[in-house]
């Protein structure tokens, strides 16, 4: 996907006001919801299929805190599901940005170079009316433009309230979606950087080159790029963009790049604010994270000197530790969560801290790396 040669940059960019939902394609809908359920305890919200009405695909709706998730999947072998799927294995396709006018705003991103891939349009019934529309970004990713301010029903047209319960579990605490993470091919890190500015207004929050995250074998370059007028904390669209660097052996990001067949998000980073209650919910739901070596913490101790931590928890529970100068954070990343090795989880406490945990990338490569290794694919 190219932009425009002569954007037309004079008009305003689209105004958004959040991320409403993110969508994942997979193979089987209901299986991987119930994973989302059982493993992160999300709850099931609602549901689409036959039974509502849509005889191409199933989709089941879950929530937790802020973030929801759209798991769908196809019913047809001839479906753009089944094809994505079997181009990239389960993924996240759809990024959905609130906007307040889906019209406005798609002829804006479409003016200021981007390429339109649904133009408006709405969907009705006895709750109300939402309308939407798509526009194309790196590999076969999406972002639709979505006003549900006149829709009052469970999620949209066709969805209807569902009896599935949630898995009994503890609470995990998830909040917010605080970032979300895409990957894209050698030497296109800032064609799309270039994107999101043009079509979408953003700014660039940080950039890290490959001297910054690197370790002895692999490395790679990203730009943090987001909305800007709100604060981190708010409604604030944060989209951190990779590329790989050249190393002596494989990086995460080529390894991601060979599995998923094409650019695509990475990771999503999930917000909480108690981190070692969520940690050890998840670990007792029975999900996996990478681990990081005993010697981290005397010299994480050392970096966060001042900072008051429960240290014993953090080092049982492998959680990361960083600080800048607004305050510091508390992090942990799962193993992928899909069969190919590509999309994974990070979870994340911000105590005054917008960074990224920069004080944490040679550890966290390197145990990225150990995975790869176990792989074969370093």
């Amino acid at each position: 996907m190219t932009l425009l040669h002569d954007p037309d940059l004079t008009v305003a960019p689209p105004r958004l006001t959040g991320i409403d939902h993110l969508e994942w394609w997979v193979g089987n809908a209901r299986t991987f919801a119930g994973f989302l359920c059982s493993a992160f305890g999300f709850a099931p919200v609602a549901y689409a299929g036959p039974e509502t009405g849509r005889t191409d695909r199933v989709s089941y709706l879950l929530q937790q805190g802020s973030v929801r998730f759209m798991v769908s999947g196809a019913l047809h072998p001839d479906s753009p599901i089944a094809d994505h799927v079997r181009r990239h294995g389960d993924g996240i396709r759809d990024i959905a940005f609130l906007v307040d006018d889906v019209d406005a705003s798609y002829e804006a991103a479409l003016q200021r170079g981007g390429t339109g891939l649904r133009p408006p349009a709405h969907d009705t019934d006895d709750h109300g009316t939402i309308r939407h529309a798509a526009i194309a970004t790196y590999g076969d990713t999406v972002h639709t433009l979505l006003d549900r301010s006149r829709y009052d029903g469970p999620f949209a047209p066709q969805f209807e309230t569902t009896d599935l319960t949630a898995p009994v579990g503890p609470a995990v605490g998830i909040a917010a979606l605080d970032h979300v993470v895409g990957n894209v091919e050698l030497g296109a890190l800032d064609r799309w950087v270039h994107f999101y500015e043009q079509v979408f207004g953003f700014g660039q929050m940080v950039h890290f080159d490959d001297a910054q995250i690197s370790t002895e074998y692999s490395a790679l370059m990203s730009t943090v790029v987001w909305s800007q007028g709100v604060s981190v904390d708010e409604t604030a669209i944060v989209m951190p963009l990779n590329e790989p660097a050249e190393g002596r052996k494989k990086s995460q990001i080529e390894e991601y790049l060979d599995f998923y067949g094409a650019p695509g998000v990475q990771h999503i980073a999930l917000r909480t604010d108690d981190i070692v209650t969520a940690v050890r919910a998840l670990r007792a739901r029975g999900v996996r994270f990478m681990d990081v070596p005993d010697t981290y913490y005397a010299e994480a101790r050392e970096r966060m000197a001042g900072v008051e931590l429960p240290w014993d928890a953090l080092e049982e529970l492998s959680i990361l530790v960083d600080r800048d100068h607004g305050g510091h954070l508390l992090q942990i990343f799962t193993e992928t969560v899909t069969d190919r090795p590509t999309v994974f989880f990070e979870i994340i406490e911000r105590e005054g801290a917008t960074g990224f945990g920069e004080g944490n990338f040679k550890a966290l490569f390197e145990a990225i790396e150990r995975q790869q290794a176990r792989r074969g694919n370093l």
